[in-house]
């Protein structure tokens, strides 16, 4: 029972100790725009989705080999 209660008590102890810092908190947020505008993310999405075009091609192999298989079995 005290357990429980107990429970209770730390976390209202705990949210009346964080709530404040989070109305504190500054609203507008950083701009990092200066930082990320010279980055050219496109080679590396291109280079994403060719392996992922590569794994998915030797999956679909993988899955027509077993059905083959299991048609030559059954």
């Amino acid at each position: 029972m005290f357990k429980k209660s107990h429970a209770v008590a730390v976390s209202a102890v705990v949210l009346a100790i964080s709530a404040p810092s989070v109305f504190a908190a500054d609203p507008v947020a950083w701009d990092y725009s200066g930082l990320t505008s010279s980055i050219d993310f496109s080679t590396i999405s291109v280079g994403v989705l060719a392996v992922a075009g590569i794994l998915a091609g030797v999956y679909a192999g993988i899955k027509g080999a077993r059905i083959v298989l299991g048609f030559l079995r059954g």
